[in-house]
């Protein structure tokens, strides 16, 4: 979650040098296949601060810090998940120069979704796999009302039914003026998208969810099958909507680090 300091007024459209996006936890720069790790809502690199140091050496984990929160906290927040995902791209193009992998949570699948889309378009090198985690699939429209214009409490109540924000910041005045600017963004990001049919991804999908979700079932998480021609394999762990940080991390990373392509030593620079 970001600081809890009041916001500065927002940089408008200084979002940032292709450095700010890319959080490296772990010296793990050698390794043969990089990861890039996308937060859900409200969430920053410092998720993935543990799982850097838990892949290394097979993966080089790169935790994206989007704008409005963390370090990033005085830039503006992005609304739209196309302005999003091109800024992303124009970031992260310089670093596919090697074999590379999306992982996202809730929002962050959408938006690796649709950055393995948008860098297909810019004819670069493909990813070896994308792991959706807590998110239907992308055609399929919300149950959910939208909630990011919605009033203050009606949206703390939100994220107190979804049980990943501590009580102690939803019930600090202080905390909230700082966190909610982002979190209302980052729910427009989600809720204002709307699917375009396209071509199917060629890379594999790895769908994690948590069996209690009820933002996405076990049904619901299926129906990726239907965005990939490699095939999509279904994963659940016990636990809710944030099952990832409701004492499922283990199995989580054990089960990603399944699905990375085995360690062949470190990268020198080939095309493989």
């Amino acid at each position: 979650m970001e600081p809890l300091t009041s916001r500065p007024a927002p940089a408008a459209r200084d979002r940032g040098r292709r450095g700010d996006w890319c959080v490296r936890w772990a010296d793990s720069g050698d390794a043969p296949l990089r990861l890039f790790c996308l937060p859900h809502t409200g969430g920053g690199a410092a998720l993935y601060r543990h799982w850097a140091e838990r892949l290394a050496p097979r993966a080089d984990v790169l935790a994206i810090r989007l704008p409005g929160r963390e370090k990033r906290f005085t830039e503006m927040p992005y609304r739209c998940l196309d302005e999003l995902t091109g800024a992303l791209a124009d970031a992260v193009e310089p670093l596919l120069d090697r074999p590379y992998a999306w992982f996202g949570h809730s929002m962050g699948a959408l938006i690796g979704y649709e950055m393995c889309r948008r860098l297909r378009d810019r004819d670069v090198r493909p990813p070896e796999l994308l792991i959706a985690s807590g998110r239907r699939a992308p055609h399929l429209p919300s149950r959910q009302p939208a909630v990011h214009a919605a009033p203050q409490r009606e949206l703390v109540d939100h994220l107190r039914e979804l049980n990943g924000t501590p009580a102690a910041v939803l019930d600090s005045a202080a905390a909230l003026s700082a966190l909610l600017p982002m979190v209302r963004a980052d729910f427009a990001v989600s809720e204002t998208y709307r699917w375009r049919a396209g071509r199917p991804l060629d890379c594999p999908v790895a769908v994690f969810g948590g069996r209690d979700d009820p933002l996405a079932t076990p049904g619901e998480l299926a129906r990726w099958q239907q965005h990939t021609t490699a095939g999509a394999e279904v994963r659940l762990f016990d636990g809710g909507h944030f099952y990832l940080h409701e004492g499922a991390r283990e199995q989580v990373l054990s089960a990603l680090a399944a699905h990375l392509p085995a360690p062949s030593g470190a990268f020198t620079g080939r095309q493989q």
